[in-house]
């Protein structure tokens, strides 16, 4: 039904909309700032700046959302070009030491401090300078000059962070949470701390808590995607990061680099050789998941290449420096010289590691003893440090990979090889390691068929051969007699080696006794006379006598040869 207007509504609605108009106002730079809208507040003083309207204040807000937005090298630049224009003004000195620092820029940093005035934010700044240059003295002199101010004790808590000491962090941002429950964003670092000490649930307790104030922040929507990967998977951490994106966050920019690197590993490194080497030198991360990168590839060189001039200063670079180490030193091409320096190397790193105060009741650090004592072949204390840690490996293959090695190595071949068969990885199934330790396991319990199967299914190679060498050799050890006689024929047959010969026979002669007791099926006589001749292309004096003697035995009891 259509609906008839007696006046037209065009006055009516023009006045409506010059009423609305004066109603609206331009946004100020404050609108900008409250609202953590730094691009904005950005433009609109940069268009001021073009409009000539700008002065010292107006670059020193350009500089200051510059920080604020992770641009710190535009910070540098302003506040730089205000240095040269003669600004006395107190920010400009600790401002630009403030963005050198964060640009890495250390040296620098701390060279432009001496120009600042004295302050408590430069004492936090020289504090962590001498961090960074792993002074201890200076860094302890610092360290008295701070005071039970909240920067000052945030300052410190940082130090501690860094240096992997979470939880006399989470003790300061947790004493000061209690005077400052308006503080939100401590409760970010504090979920990073729990985080870094594996407690991942707790964290996404105490990271909702800002999220449900702040739910556009890339820092915290970050470290939930990264709670969630080490919960659930990179699928999961993902969607997590792409809700960030769908936000158009005005943070999102800032954490644009740190984003990039954390889809890789939540990709399983999907595009690793393309985001991260750029990052190498901007994210310490993307050096360490590079590294991480090439080892999953076998290309232990190039990971060798990246890490070895790197002084580690965490657990995780001297975990990853050790694991580097030990690859190279198991690396089949190197001398045997520069393999014990390296696997020498490695057993140090990961001694050091599972030995701290820090590390050592932690999951990393028991793992680092466990591989300490691999590489010590002290397989029993080995055990220890494995058994305490399994509840939270049943179904990682590396780990199985690794409990049921050692398991194997104690005699244990039982569960040796209930470990082996739990590993689905065919990377690892292909291993010659896997493949030899398993055919021990079904040889040493008794199931040696399995163990020819085995060998069947590979190609014909120098793994192959050993692992026909163990079969022949340790089926004879174990009374198997038939399968060790198959392989030593196999191993005469490719060799001629008058050893594998020997081998053949004495098995033969032990399956003849087995069946002569009553332990094999007589019907296997004729398999022996069939493995006893296949090699003698000449009369063997040897040969005849034993087949002299199945056939005289045969005879008598009536089986057909």
């Amino acid at each position: 039904m259509m609906i008839s207007r007696s006046k037209p509504a065009a006055a009516a609605s023009t006045a409506t909309l010059v009423k609305e108009k004066k109603k609206k106002k331009l946004p100020k730079l404050h609108d900008f700032v409250s609202t953590r809208d730094y691009t904005g507040a950005i433009t609109l003083l940069e268009f001021q700046r073009s409009a000539g309207k700008s002065n010292e204040e107006t670059d020193l807000w350009i500089a200051y959302c510059a920080f604020h937005l992770g641009n710190y090298q535009k910070t540098a630049d302003e506040y730089g070009a205000l240095m040269k224009g003669g600004s006395t003004h107190p920010d400009v000195c600790i401002g630009l030491a403030c963005a050198q620092f964060f640009l890495g820029m250390y040296k620098e940093a701390n060279e432009s401090t001496t120009n600042a005035q004295a302050s408590r934010l430069k004492n936090r700044l020289q504090f962590h300078c001498s961090h960074k240059f792993s002074d201890e003295k200076m860094l302890m002199s610092y360290h008295q000059q701070l005071q039970d101010l909240v920067e000052d004790q945030l300052s410190l808590a940082a130090i501690h962070y860094l240096r992997s000491h979470y939880q006399e962090a989470i003790d300061i941002y947790k004493r000061i949470l209690l005077d400052n429950r308006d503080f939100l964003a401590l409760n970010v670092y504090v979920a990073l701390c729990y985080y870094k000490l594996d407690y991942y649930d707790v964290s996404q307790e105490v990271l909702a808590i800002y999220l449900a104030h702040f739910p556009d922040s890339a820092t915290a929507v970050n470290l939930r995607a990264c709670n969630h990967f080490k919960l659930y998977n990179g699928k999961a951490a993902e969607a997590e990061l792409r809700s960030l994106q769908d936000m158009a966050s005005p943070s999102f920019e800032y954490a644009a680099d740190l984003i990039k690197h954390n889809m890789v590993v939540f990709r399983g490194g999907e595009g690793a050789l393309q985001v991260l080497p750029p990052l190498v030198d901007v994210l310490p991360e993307a050096r360490l998941n590079l590294v991480i990168y090439h080892l999953r590839n076998d290309d232990v060189m190039e990971a060798y290449s990246l890490i070895k001039d790197l002084e580690p200063s965490t657990p995780q670079e001297y975990i990853l420096k050790g694991v580097v180490n030990a690859a190279v030193g198991q690396e089949q091409n190197s001398p045997p010289l520069l393999k014990r320096d390296h696997l020498k190397i490695a057993q140090q790193y990961f001694q050091l590691v599972g030995g701290s105060a820090s590390e050592c009741d932690t999951i990393p650090g028991r793992q680092c003893m466990a591989s300490c004592f691999f590489l010590l072949r002290q397989f029993q204390d080995v055990l220890i440090y494995l058994q305490s840690i399994k509840n939270y490996f049943y179904s990682d293959d590396t780990y199985n990979f690794n409990y049921a090695q050692v398991k194997a190595a104690v005699g244990n071949y039982k569960e040796a090889e209930e470990l082996f068969l739990l590993i689905q990885s065919e990377k690892l199934k292909n291993d010659y390691v896997y493949l030899s330790w398993l055919t021990k396991c079904y040889v040493m319990n008794g199931k040696p068929r399995y163990a020819w199967e085995l060998y069947l299914k590979m190609e014909t190679s120098a793994e192959s051969y050993s692992i026909l060498q163990l079969i022949a050799n340790d089926c004879y050890k174990m009374g198997q007699f038939f399968y060790s006689a198959k392989a030593f024929d196999i191993l005469e047959r490719l060799d001629g080696n008058p050893e594998f010969w020997e081998g053949k026979k004495g098995a033969c002669v032990g399956l003849f006794q087995l069946i002569v007791a009553g332990h094999e099926p007589r019907e296997m006589l004729r398999e022996v006379l069939v493995l006893l001749r296949s090699m003698s292309s000449q009369p063997n004096p040897q040969v005849e006598y034993i087949t002299k003697v199945i056939k005289t035995w045969a005879k008598e009891n009536r089986v057909g040869v």
